[in-house]
């Protein structure tokens, strides 16, 4: 499944945005977030990773992450067949995890990557970090991160982020968990990505 947000006016900038492990690209943060971002002037196509679309429930399966990145590029590639600037990419918490890596393999594939809630290590087993590919993401990166997730703290967060060797920025939201279901997450999200860097002039 997959639905495509479009700005008032001209096209300019797009974003490809996916969901978690235990959701699909309907859930309310992502629709919340596509919302926000289309009403600042960007397109957003928002998609199923391939294990969703092979079954309606259930946990991603480790044999098929590489599918769901493959689909994820299918997806970039195909908005930036509709729009004429920028194409970013990111996701919740698995699916941004998949973004990042996709990243790391094919570096020029996304402008920049979008991360709400990136899950840095399962809850209670902070040992497993799931960072190996971080020093090889060069793409420009947003993390917005919960200050009550238990898959990472903020201090945790930020002490990974460290190895990343593109440009990146966290945002905390206060008092938020892993579902980042806090006021006005939509909006924060986008007035962080404005100010991010270079690529993100094409919001309005």
């Amino acid at each position: 499944m997959e639905f495509l947000h479009l700005p008032d006016g001209a096209l300019g900038d797009g974003l490809v945005l996916t969901h978690g492990a235990g959701s699909n690209c309907g859930a309310p943060l992502l629709v919340a977030v596509a919302e926000a971002f289309c009403a600042a002037g960007m397109a957003v196509l928002r998609c199923d990773l391939a294990f969703r679309e092979a079954r309606p429930h259930g946990p991603p399966f480790p044999a098929m992450a590489a599918q769901d990145r493959a689909g994820l590029a299918r997806a970039v590639r195909a908005l930036r067949g509709r729009v004429p600037g920028k194409v970013f990419l990111g996701g919740h918490s698995y699916g941004g995890r998949q973004s990042t890596m996709l990243a790391a393999e094919e570096p020029e594939l996304a402008a920049g990557l979008v991360l709400l809630s990136y899950p840095l290590h399962p809850p209670r087993r902070p040992a497993d970090l799931r960072t190996a590919h971080f020093s090889k993401l060069v793409t420009p990166a947003l993390f917005v991160h919960g200050t009550r997730d238990p898959f990472g703290s903020v201090e945790e967060m930020r002490a990974a982020l460290a190895s990343i060797a593109g440009p990146h920025e966290m945002l905390a939201v206060e008092g938020a968990g892993h579902d980042l279901r806090a006021a006005r997450v939509a909006a924060m999200v986008v007035e962080a990505f404005k100010r991010f860097g270079e690529g993100c002039r094409g919001l309005r």
